[in-house]
């Protein structure tokens, strides 16, 4: 029904219970999600993940049939500067998602590039520095599971949010096997070029996110928006780019009623222009 590589992220439906999330989107036609698991902007995943969590939501996942992409995850501001407990902590909760990533048969974790804050913690070097040190850490930890590490930048409302600094953090993370996830929404919301955030990371991209933006406003549905999906989509293509793509439809603009609709006619008009 769908192009087999545009998949649905359960963001689009975090008012509903993660079963009721599973089964709209498995209705609609689609085959592959992104799992949220982002505290205060999907709960479909406890940001208390303990083992007998991870063990009911992964079964969940499993029972449903559909193909999980990767699991949209956080493990605290990567620029925080933490204490011995803290950090033990901050692993316990990454070894917990990387089980949950890895028992539902996802390809990556995706955590963010930093803090909600554009503000530096101590300088901006110093900061991204740390996040590049915690997300390469991570990626060596996802590798004992057998999963990738992906991470979301350009992301407008967090430390990374514009292309200076998205970049920045990319060249910090190469030859890490740290994958960049692009987001249309975050760059057009930053008042960022698409064309030239491709012309910063090529052959960079290990996934990509799909929502309508303008300038300061991520949460348009797809067409409401000045995110040129034909031209960025055909430039992807023309880069080689093989990796999937995720209708990340956390929209103000419809009313939960109209979501199913609206999460269906989005992917038919990516459909399209893949």
């Amino acid at each position: 029904m769908f192009h087999s590589r545009l998949g649905c992220s359960s963001i689009s439906f975090r008012h509903q219970e993660l079963g009721e999330a599973l089964r709209t989107m498995k209705e609609l036609g689609f085959e592959e999600i992104d799992l949220g698991a982002l505290p205060g902007v999907c709960n479909h995943v406890p940001y208390d993940l303990d083992a007998a969590a991870v063990e009911a939501v992964s079964a969940e996942v499993n029972a449903s049939g559909l193909r999980v992409r990767s699991v949209n995850g956080d493990i605290g501001d990567l620029n925080a500067v933490l204490d011995a407990d803290a950090q033990a902590a901050r692993r316990r909760h990454l070894d917990a998602l990387l089980t949950l990533t890895s028992n539902i048969g996802a390809k990556a974790l995706v955590l963010p590039c930093g803090a909600l804050n554009h503000e530096p913690v101590r300088s901006e070097d110093e900061d991204l520095d740390l996040i590049a040190a915690q997300l390469i850490g991570a990626g060596r930890r996802a590798a004992e599971f057998g999963v990738e590490l992906w991470t979301e930048s350009l992301h407008f409302l967090r430390f990374c949010w514009n292309l200076d600094r998205a970049a920045k953090l990319a060249d910090r993370l190469a030859g890490s096997g740290v994958g960049i996830v692009m987001d249309f929404s975050h760059i057009v919301a930053a008042g960022e070029d698409i064309q030239s955030y491709l012309d910063r990371h090529a052959g960079r991209i290990s996934h990509v996110h799909l929502r309508d933006a303008v300038p300061g406003n991520i949460n348009l549905s797809i067409g409401n928006g000045n995110a040129d999906f034909a031209d960025g989509l055909k430039r992807l293509a023309a880069d080689g780019y093989t990796g999937h793509f995720s209708l990340e439809l956390e929209t103000r603009d419809v009313t939960n009623d109209e979501r199913p609709a609206a999460a269906a006619k989005a992917a038919s008009f990516i459909t399209d222009l893949i």
